[in-house]
């Protein structure tokens, strides 16, 4: 039943598959409506006519509906309840849980003010030698996986958020498969780590807009962790282009003129206002945001990994290595771009030529590769860099990996040691005194 004070109305004058259209007065974007009973929420206001996303779609809907604007954006509401909860698109439990109490915050909020940021400057350590040895991540990071859609992502996702040494990881799942949604679920629960996790989720079976909410959802709880409890929070998001394809739907059936790849034409700043969530408080409390961006046939120029590497700050880029047979984070093709605050500053001394050293004799296994594969005769160094790139991508780039950073520096020294002479690695000579493995 409508309360006194909201506003009612019974004309719609246009109707689509996913959106209505109406004149009324007094609305506010993003403001939250139902249509005979079906929740909606404003997307377009121009003048007095305002148009309503219906998240069930608009099938039975009658011009003679009745409108009822609830005078409020969607709401989540926050508190020590959230932790080890699975929620839908508007913070509904969907674990058989009890609602969770808690202060009512609307979402989708403006990013933190420039004055209220910190550099980042703080580690986050995930346990993947690929991430943490070459890609190292900071607090207040905001990087994206970039994976075919047959690549493990969702797997990976999972084992970031047992090993990353944060106080709240904050999943955000957008059209999950069933078994990718009950993956999550067995993997949290049976790791005993369900007490520092948050899910919002919505899965294949869910209307495809309500994906929408989902960012916003995670990052208010995680904006509240760590502004109000000055907590390290991850928030991992999979899968944006999921997230695009719904922007794509309600633009196109809204009959806006698509831009590249049939993306609308705000793709950006749709983008840029959930990644810019990512920031480093001078009290101590962060958001850091990894999420996962799935290529159509590889594809890197596709309008969502294209826009997404503008407002990124770099990529972490999953392939399948076929020597090894195993899904490596790939050194050539990702990059970190603020690891330099950290590596060899809040790791060991070692880092940075470790890191260095160890990509480049990679590069020269992959000319070695090129020469065989050309038919060229290959040098005895040229054998030994691809010795070392088959030991180097099993032992430290393959995703399976789960060792802490000390650890990676001592097995990248051995595996150096292994196959070339201290000279050929070209690291400075104190260091080699150092750590050389004899």
């Amino acid at each position: 039943m409508a309360k006194a004070f909201q506003k009612i109305y019974t004309k719609i004058n246009r109707i689509t598959k996913a959106t209505c259209s109406l004149h009324a007065a007094g609305v506010g974007y993003d403001e939250l409506a139902t249509v005979d009973g079906a929740l909606a929420q404003v997307v377009k206001i121009v003048g007095d006519e305002i148009t309503l996303q219906v998240f069930s779609g608009t099938e039975g809907i009658r011009t003679n509906a009745e409108v009822v604007f609830l005078g409020k954006s969607p709401t989540l509401k926050v508190g020590s309840q959230l932790a080890g909860r699975f929620f839908n698109a508007f913070g509904e439990p969907i674990d058989g849980g009890a609602v969770p109490e808690g202060d009512e915050r609307e979402t989708g909020g403006p990013s933190v003010n420039p004055v209220r940021r910190k550099q980042p400057s703080e580690l986050i350590a995930t346990g993947i030698a690929g991430i943490d040895l070459n890609n190292t991540l900071v607090t207040g990071q905001k990087i994206p996986f970039f994976a075919d859609p047959d690549q493990p992502y969702n797997q990976v996702m999972a084992t970031v958020a047992l090993r990353a040494e944060t106080d709240k990881i904050i999943l955000g799942g957008m059209g999950l498969a069933n078994d990718d949604y009950l993956y999550f679920k067995n993997v949290f629960s049976n790791a005993g780590s369900l007490n520092r996790i948050i899910s919002f989720v919505n899965t294949t079976e869910d209307p495809p807009v309500e994906r929408l909410l989902i960012p916003d959802m995670a990052l208010t709880a995680a904006e509240y962790f760590a502004v109000e409890h000055h907590e390290k929070v991850l928030v991992l998001l999979t899968d944006m282009s999921s997230y695009a394809d719904a922007l794509s739907i309600v633009s196109n059936r809204m009959d806006q003129i698509p831009s590249k790849d049939s993306m609308p034409g705000s793709l950006y700043s749709d983008l840029a206002k959930i990644y810019e969530k990512a920031v480093q408080f001078p009290d101590g409390g962060s958001i850091t945001i990894i999420a996962v961006t799935t290529l159509s046939g590889g594809d890197i120029t596709h309008a969502v990994p294209d826009n997404t590497g503008y407002i990124t700050e770099g990529q972490l880029f999953l392939r399948r290595d076929s020597d090894i047979s195993k899904v490596i984070v790939d050194p050539f093709r990702s990059l970190s771009r603020l690891k330099q605050l950290v590596i060899g500053k809040k790791t060991r001394e070692d880092h940075p030529q470790v890191m260095n050293a160890a990509v480049r004799l990679y590069s020269d296994a992959a000319n070695a590769k090129t020469k065989l594969e050309n038919g060229f005769d290959l040098s005895n160094y040229d054998e030994r860099t691809l010795a070392f790139a088959k030991d180097y991508a099993t032992e430290l780039l393959a995703i399976d990996v789960n060792i802490n950073i000390t650890e990676m520096l001592d097995v990248a020294w051995a595996l150096f040691a292994k196959h070339f002479k201290p000279e050929e690695v070209n690291i400075k000579q104190d260091l080699v005194e150092k750590y050389w493995k004899n």
